[in-house]
């Protein structure tokens, strides 16, 4: 895809509870240091009182307004898809949208997450054993994040979600992507705790509006390492808890900046400084 350079744009990000989220300034802060006016809207269904049956009245009117495209967030990701007229190879793959872009009167969905759940791991436990782990959440974020766990050489993942049938599906596509048994719904989180290396936490228990722990505190073990992808409180309660068990962490501002950095380039066709963006990210406190 070619890209003219803009002056100016307009994008948005559309989900329920958004008011605190962080994009919106990982954006327009970059946007500035590339020379760039770019605004950043939050289209929050919580404020507006609506559900996801407002995405396609909300969708066309930011495409109607011009916007070059949206982000994508919870509980919108999956409901977003059948408004879109393609979708790139890991938003099929995956069957999550986090960012559509609007090019010649067309919606194109992408799938930013699992790239930044990557790049974050990569950078923040790049020597941990990944023979097994368990990953709690099988939503969008969640699909996106074992997609990407798989890639970075997790053996098998065992994957439990609050509806079985989605652990189940999830488990299927990715053990289709990736081979036989690399992914399976689980059904004793004990058990499979026991046997792994590591949790992948990918469900919203730890955002502001979710405190509390996504599983028994004793589960957690010294030779656990704990990745979450909540990053509004950035110390969630998962990981002060898992740190005190002895385990080592890893926490959501990454996937949350690595995303960014990815979305902002489709957005824009400008590719930003990544490192600039982890340090504006930092510079908004802890959460």
């Amino acid at each position: 895809m070619t890209h003219f350079r803009p002056a100016a744009l307009r994008v948005g990000l559309i989900g329920a509870g958004i008011q605190a989220s962080r994009t919106p300034a990982m954006h327009m802060r970059e946007g500035a240091e590339q020379g760039l006016r770019y605004d950043y809207e939050l289209i929050d269904l919580e404020a507006l009182g609506r559900g996801v049956e407002a995405l396609p009245g909300l969708v066309a009117t930011a495409e109607r307004r011009g916007f070059a495209g949206l982000n994508v967030t919870h509980p919108c990701k999956q409901a977003v898809i059948p408004l879109l007229h393609a979708l790139s190879d890991d938003a099929r793959a995956l069957g999550a949208v986090n960012t559509i872009v609007f090019e010649d009167d067309r919606r194109i969905g992408h799938n930013t997450d699992w790239w930044g759940f990557a790049e974050s791991f990569r950078r923040g436990l790049p020597d941990v054993r990944k023979s097994r782990a368990v990953q709690l959440g099988a939503g969008g974020a969640g699909a996106a994040v074992a997609h990407a766990a798989l890639t970075l050489g997790v053996g098998t993942l065992a994957i439990f979600d609050v509806d079985q049938g989605r652990a189940e599906a999830t488990a299927a596509g990715l053990s289709a992507r990736f081979g036989a048994a690399r992914a399976v719904a689980g059904t004793d989180l004990a058990a499979a705790m026991a046997a792994a290396d590591g949790l992948i936490h990918a469900t919203p228990t730890g955002m502001a509006k979710h405190p509390g722990l996504p599983l028994p505190a004793e589960l957690l073990a010294p030779r656990h390492w704990v990745a979450e992808i909540v990053y509004f409180p950035l110390e969630t309660e998962l990981l002060r808890v898992a740190r005190a068990r002895g385990c080592r962490t890893l926490d959501g501002g990454g996937m949350a900046v690595f995303q960014a950095v990815e979305a902002f380039r489709l957005f824009t066709g400008i590719t930003p400084d990544s490192e600039r963006m982890t340090r504006h990210f930092a510079s908004l406190g802890p959460g």
